[in-house]
């Protein structure tokens, strides 16, 4: 979902990481599930979660 809105915005951008690859993002940003999508390295969302709940994180992230 967070890249369809990157798709619609130039002001948000997306990136997908490993896990597996990158224990230390795993570390730093308390990953314990998947998804777990991370805004402005503040806010985050752990799992799937309806549209409207995602977008108005983003909106307040």
């Amino acid at each position: 979902m967070g890249w369809q809105l990157a798709v619609e915005s130039d002001h948000i951008t997306t990136a997908a990481v490993s896990a597996v690859e990158y224990p230390d993002l795993v570390r730093r940003f308390r990953v314990s599930g998947v998804p777990k999508t991370v805004i402005n390295e503040s806010a985050d969302i752990l799992g799937a979660v309806p549209e409207a709940e995602f977008v108005e994180a983003v909106v307040r992230g």
